[in-house]
């Protein structure tokens, strides 16, 4: 008992490893011996990253709604000319562009003019990106005292107001003017994760999909580019699926597509699709409305049918910060968590889906793919 009561004692306490690294006298030695030096630089700067995020994301909020990477799509600037285009002081856009030089955003040329960097020029070619932080504003007013909203005795989240079917009671009741916000950044942001789904699925060997939690039918009508002779078929709350409808007639689709309205938690799914498609849909929900929709699109499928879920995973190699980033978002939002490959995959097979697989994607950051087989 007695050894057993050390051992217990002995795990509780720091181990030498987390008792070097906090001590300010190892930081000094490890940053002055030379073999130490560089692991110590690195670990300096990535601490300043931590201390610094908030600053930087405001950098880049404030160069796109300024439009910066746009301006500069168009070429070198010099900085005066910048500061008349963005309408901010010589000493202010002075400020901006440095910044985002450091961020590699921009870059200064030797001439002094300022260009591209390669992270804008990034940005500059995926406007979903930049609806995405200019949505970021929302997800600040919301952790500006973070700790209240982790103990719950935060007020009323300004996230939530733009995705409302997460805490509405009765979300297939919302009306146009109340979805079209979500929806508008769903569009904005889908093109590159619809780009890695289709390069890891091949949908053309299957007759028919229906894609659950489909918004406007941006991920339909990329499908059905790919897959000319598939069948399709969209479910999501009665006033988006109406936004569905008039993007099919406007790609002609209207003969391929069919909509369907109502709450994908509580409500029947249609049958007659062999195919089910899933995209940045589960992680949105708790495990119980998760576990729910899951079951649901079991039951709508036929015996061979398959569940395509798609969408960003926790614990991804190389990408863990997409994890702390889904926790405190969606936890603003009101509903969802973040879950890893293995989470998601005992969640499937609760719902009894008899096969689940993980497909490779071009990107795992920002998307991942399960398969699951009935």
């Amino acid at each position: 008992m007695a050894a057993r009561a050390a051992a217990a004692d002995a795990s509780s306490q720091p181990s030498l490893r987390d008792r070097l690294l906090a001590s300010p006298r190892f930081q000094r030695w490890a940053a002055a011996f030379p073999l130490t030096r560089p692991v110590a630089r690195r670990r300096a700067r990535a601490l300043f990253d931590l201390c610094a995020g908030f600053v930087y994301s405001q950098a880049l909020l404030a160069a796109v709604r300024l439009g910066v990477c746009d301006i500069l799509l168009e070429g070198p600037q010099p900085l005066e000319e910048l500061a008349r285009r963005l309408s901010l002081p010589p000493d202010g856009a002075a400020r901006l562009l440095h910044a985002a030089t450091a961020l590699r955003l921009t870059r200064r040329q030797r001439d002094g003019r300022f260009a591209l960097g390669s992270l804008g020029a990034a940005l500059a070619g995926n406007p979903g990106i930049a609806a995405m932080v200019r949505h970021h504003a929302l997800l600040y007013d919301d952790l500006h005292d973070p700790v209240a909203l982790l103990r719950g005795e935060a007020g009323p989240a300004s996230l939530q107001a733009l995705w409302p079917y997460a805490g509405h009671a009765r979300p297939q009741d919302l009306r146009p003017e109340e979805v079209a916000a979500y929806s508008d950044l769903m569009v904005a942001s889908l093109p590159l994760v619809a780009a890695d789904v289709l390069a890891a699925y091949r949908f053309e060997r299957h007759r028919c999909l229906l894609d659950l939690g489909g918004g406007d039918g941006a991920f339909l009508a990329a499908v059905a580019a790919a897959a000319p002779k598939l069948r399709l078929a969209l479910f999501d709350l009665p006033a988006v699926a109406d936004r569905a409808r008039a993007r099919f007639a406007q790609a002609g689709l209207a003969k391929r597509a069919q909509t369907f309205g109502g709450d994908l938690r509580t409500e029947p799914l249609p049958r007659g699709a062999d195919a089910i498609s899933l995209i940045r849909v589960i992680h949105d929900h708790d495990d119980a409305a998760a576990l729910a929709i899951l079951e649901g699109a079991r039951r709508a499928l036929p015996a061979g049918g398959t569940l395509v879920l798609a969408e960003p995973m926790a614990e991804t190699r190389g990408a863990e910060a997409v994890g702390a980033y889904f926790e405190l978002y969606l936890l603003a939002m009101g509903s969802g968590r973040p879950r890893s490959a293995a989470a998601l995959a005992h969640l499937l097979r609760q719902a009894g889906f008899a096969q689940v697989r993980s497909l490779p994607t071009r990107q795992p950051m920002l998307v991942r793919v399960l398969l699951g087989r009935c």
